[in-house]
């Protein structure tokens, strides 16, 4: 029985070579589909040949003649450069975040209004991407974009976090939800003082937004007693428009769902709010994330924020 040694080692930017002097003429128009020097070329043909133990080509004429041998082996590596060229297009698409898995937590304010719209623009843009997506409370959020469960957060804020980067989209203002058949509703804008003698329905004073509207009552002398309390804008929202009382909400909040018998006001003290996106601290952008954060700038800019601060 015969010992044929182990098998060779084959490189392959070796087999590169080889498989561009199959499709050429000569070894200098190898050389140009490469981009290489013509004696690049020859000499990698040479250490193919003597790594393979085979006799690839034969000069005659003053061109490089195929063997059998070189025929039967481009056959075999045929399909291997057509698996390279489909991984150099999705590596390209990827690149171009046109490919791969984003992993998108968001809070309520905007995960209901903002991101479904976005997504569904943004994926029908890209079918070879797919988005793992959920709607969480802030620090749910917080906390899986500062452990890289989540790629991407989107909250609503009015200050800075220390666990997570935070950039901004988009500035707006508190808003007011009063009655349309209210007197109120009249007014440019909506004072703690106007809603002295209201029933009020307050945000969980615990949270970020929460406080901030305590403070602003606190800053006109107003007691701040909310006949109900819940832990999102959107649910006093809801309950506004289901004629239990006024609310003071964040913009996107009262965008969300229709408001029937309501209109919406600026809230006075101005109070800011930002929409934002909440990224892990050391970890660059993908390609794929920047491009979704332009399709929420996008709609951001088209859609909400002070569209809906100064509905009637």
């Amino acid at each position: 029985m015969n010992d044929a040694g182990p098998d060779p080692e084959i490189s392959l930017r070796l087999l590169e070579i080889f498989a561009a002097m199959m499709r050429s003429s000569t070894t200098i128009e190898a050389a140009d589909i490469l981009h290489i020097s013509q004696p690049a070329v020859s000499a990698g043909l040479r250490q193919l040949e003597a790594n393979l133990g085979l006799v690839l080509f034969e000069r005659r004429a003053r061109r490089l003649e195929p063997t059998n041998d070189a025929h039967t082996l481009y056959e075999e590596i045929r399909p291997l450069f057509g698996l390279m060229r489909g991984v150099a297009r999705r590596t390209r698409e990827m690149r171009m975040g046109m490919i791969g898995r984003l992993r998108v937590l968001s809070t309520h304010p905007l995960g209901n209004s903002v991101v479904p719209l976005a997504l569904s623009r943004f994926l029908n843009a890209r079918p070879d991407i797919s988005i793992s997506y959920d709607v969480r409370n802030l620090a749910h959020v917080i906390e899986a974009v500062q452990g890289g469960t989540a790629d991407l957060g989107l909250a609503v804020l009015n200050t800075g976090l220390e666990q997570v980067n935070v950039e901004p989209l988009m500035q707006s203002r508190m808003v007011a939800l009063v009655p349309a058949d209210d007197l109120l509703a009249a007014h440019d804008v909506i004072t703690a003082e106007d809603l002295r003698d209201k029933t009020l329905l307050g945000i969980e004073q615990d949270s970020q937004l929460g406080g901030m509207i305590r403070d602003g009552f606190r800053q006109q002398g107003v007691p701040y007693y909310p006949r109900v309390e819940s832990r999102l804008c959107q649910t006093a929202a809801l309950l506004s428009a289901h004629g239990l009382g006024c609310a003071i909400v964040d913009p996107w909040s009262a965008g969300v769902f229709p408001l029937p018998g309501m209109v919406v006001r600026p809230w006075h003290p101005e109070q800011t709010v930002w929409a934002v996106i909440l990224t892990r601290k050391g970890v660059p952008h993908s390609e794929l994330l920047k491009r979704f954060v332009s399709e929420v700038q996008d709609v951001l800019k088209g859609d909400t924020g002070d569209n809906h601060t100064f509905r009637t």
